[in-house]
């Protein structure tokens, strides 16, 4: 049984928070893009269960954000990555890996600040393991640069934004 703390034993997450009496309300200043998800509890007693509300959890806003690049598969990696007339990036990742998380925010940043020179796509590998196999993918997340249908350089795990821009540039 899950213990269930006063909520003046919490400390505080950073200053600028409030709650409201009824838990209707939380207002986070300093973080952006956070809400408060309404979850429902079964807590068990002696001899019955009954479902009591437990207020919220806190979920950021952006966790499913990761659609803003398109996706690419088998069927469609030939006419979008090998045929591309521009260098093409691709994110190799998976939707249980941790880190593939971290790196999509940045993978959708250079897509938008790259839009005319590069496009970048997203391969699930779970879905196209032909393609990851294809190109030797061991770890994710990869990503891979192509220009005129050939793999040019390769960077492997979550790796900081400028990582990828100085990859970028030598293609583009």
């Amino acid at each position: 049984m899950a213990a269930v703390l006063p909520s003046s034993s919490l400390a505080p997450v950073a200053a600028g928070y409030s709650f409201s009496n009824s838990r209707s309300s939380v207002r986070f200043s300093q973080f952006k893009g956070l809400k408060i998800q309404s979850t429902r509890s079964s807590i068990s007693t002696t001899s019955s269960s009954k479902i009591v509300p437990r207020g919220g959890r806190i979920v950021c806003e952006a966790q499913n954000t990761a659609v803003e690049v398109a996706a690419v598969n088998d069927k469609t990696w030939k006419s979008l990555v090998v045929e591309s007339d521009l260098p093409v990036l691709v994110e190799f990742w998976a939707p249980w890996c941790g880190p593939c998380r971290m790196i999509h925010p940045v993978v959708d940043e250079l897509a938008k600040e790259y839009g005319d020179k590069l496009k970048c796509y997203k391969l699930n590998t779970d879905e196209s393991p032909s393609i990851a196999t294809q190109f030797g993918i061991r770890s994710i997340p990869t990503v891979m640069i192509f220009k005129n249908g050939e793999k040019k350089d390769a960077v492997i795990g979550a790796v900081p934004k400028s990582t990828l821009t100085t990859c970028i540039e030598k293609f583009v």
